[in-house]
């Protein structure tokens, strides 16, 4: 017996309300593990001075809150299957801020690195996690790669006011105390999750299972491309090492070139801004003229831009921070929304977590290995080489555009 159309339209506006409730959970948890992350480069010169350290002695700080973030995110997928998604996600939010709570109370480097490694396990859960949550929710009604595009737009919003915030705290506060209340704010967005995720947990399993159901014929899933995966994760794996070694250069370059605290937080705010719109402006863009044709104009305009920033004085870096965010940042966004396409039925969890785990743990080394090269041949040839190295995504992003068209 066909149901009455009111009882259809309720289970329709149900059903969207819950991806919006999922989508806005996932977006918040980004926007603030994305801004945790990268406010780590803004203390990065100040923590230098402190505790008078080398270039790979940061890479190394850098490296055990990325590495461990990187290292757990296989585990904490699995862990989810048994105690839960939605408890994994708020759990390791709220770990996180308890880790810069620590941090900002740290009188030396183990307890530093000690807390940077803490929140690197908080952190562990986000990426994974949220983003499967985001397609679960919507691959039953589609549009999944606008709604990646939007989830990574709100993390680079994180990117932008966090890090950009306590720059403008540091002018009147210390760095210990800037530190603490990022702990406090860290706590808060756990709070707010846990208002969040029980609402949209169950609508948000009914669209996973759903869409393990459909997703195959509907959206171009079918039972996966592993020669698509790997070349996948080999081009994340490039683009995140030269994102990450960039990213901890800038703020020494900046400073080179006469740069100050708030100038530092201005640029990287700048940077944030620019790579926030590029992640939803090319994930839009990469449904529409495919990936390859995106990654190869993001990633070409990427390497132009590092190169020009070794060159031109500080007021020309900050003008092009914007431009040279977009690049910098939109050629994730396309390469998160093909994962969904490439990963087998089911398996979205999964393909998401080899593929972060890939990504950030390429971040994590090129912070080490870069900073290793910084002190012995100098910042602008760690930059340069970064740069060269990027152009390695193009034959690789071929590869993929051919296993999806297969």
């Amino acid at each position: 017996m066909a149901r009455p159309a009111s009882t259809v339209a309720e289970a329709v506006d149900a059903g969207q309300s819950g991806r919006r409730r999922a989508l806005f959970a996932a977006s918040s948890a980004h926007a603030v593990h994305d801004g945790l992350t990268d406010l780590i480069y803004v203390l990065l010169p100040i923590w230098q001075t402190q505790f008078a350290i080398s270039y790979a002695m940061i890479g190394l700080l850098r490296a055990s809150y990325s590495g461990v973030m990187a290292s757990f995110q296989l585990l904490a997928s699995r862990l989810a299957r048994r105690w839960g998604r939605e408890r994994m996600l708020i759990g390791g939010t709220a770990l996180a801020g308890v880790a810069y709570l620590i941090a900002g109370m740290a009188g030396g480097l183990p307890v530093l690195m000690l807390a940077l490694m803490l929140g690197g396990l908080g952190a562990s859960t986000q990426h994974p996690l949220a983003s499967s949550l985001v397609t679960d929710a919507y691959a039953s009604g589609g549009n999944v790669k606008e709604a990646l595009s939007q989830y990574n737009f709100a993390g680079d919003i994180g990117k932008t006011l966090i890090p950009g915030a306590v720059g403008l705290l540091l002018v009147v506060v210390s760095w210990q105390t800037s530190v603490m209340l990022i702990g406090v704010l860290g706590l808060g967005a756990a709070l707010l999750l846990w208002r969040l995720l029980p609402a949209s947990a169950a609508s948000s399993r009914k669209a996973g299972a759903t869409g393990t159901a459909g997703s195959g014929q509907a959206h171009g899933v079918g039972g996966g491309s592993v020669s698509g995966l790997r070349a996948l994760l080999a081009t994340g794996t490039l683009d995140s090492t030269a994102r990450m070694g960039f990213l901890t250069f800038l703020p020494f370059l900046l400073k080179n070139k006469g740069a100050g605290t708030a100038g530092i937080g201005l640029a990287l705010s700048l940077l944030f801004v620019g790579g926030a719109f590029g992640k939803l402006f090319c994930g839009y863009l990469g449904a529409r003229i495919g990936m390859m044709k995106t990654v190869w104009a993001t990633e070409s305009l990427t390497s132009l831009c590092i190169v020009l920033a070794v060159w031109l004085p500080l007021s020309g870096v900050m003008l092009m921070l914007p431009l040279l965010g977009l690049a910098l940042n939109g050629t994730s966004s396309v390469l998160y929304g093909v994962v969904p396409e490439l990963a087998a039925p089911g398996k979205h969890e999964q393909a998401f977590a080899w593929f972060y785990t890939g990504t950030i743990g390429a971040g994590a080394l090129s912070p080490v290995v870069f900073g290793r090269l910084g002190d012995v041949l100098g910042v602008s040839v760690a930059l340069c080489t970064l740069a060269a190295l990027l152009l390695f995504t193009l034959p690789l992003s071929w590869r993929v555009q051919k296993a999806l068209s297969g």
